[in-house]
């Protein structure tokens, strides 16, 4: 038998931007319970995530999503990886699609 993916959490990211600097972060809840920090960019094509420090819990990994505007404007396909260390290959954690409902 093959393994089952769990369902993907409920979660909500709020986007802030620093006044100042212009920065872009994510905040990042779900229903597990976790609570990530991203620094977060977008240049009209690419939308990238990357959380590279502790924040409200220890860091025990790297993660970064990248993700692509599809030519469709209506489409971001991306990937999720994970790195365990600061010096450490990145690792595709697993692929998401948004689509933009109408």
């Amino acid at each position: 038998m093959g393994a089952t993916a769990e369902p993907a959490p409920e979660s909500m990211a709020v986007v802030s931007v620093d006044p100042d600097s212009g920065a872009y972060t994510q905040h990042y809840f779900d229903s597990r319970g976790v609570v990530r920090v991203y620094a977060m960019t977008f240049d009209g094509a690419v939308w990238q995530l990357l959380r590279e420090e502790a924040d409200f819990t220890p860091l025990s990994f790297r993660q970064r999503f990248t993700g692509r505007l599809g030519a469709d404007g209506d489409s971001i396909h991306g990937v999720w990886e994970r790195s365990k260390a600061a010096s450490a290959e990145w690792e595709t954690d697993f692929g998401l699609t948004y689509r933009r409902r109408r």
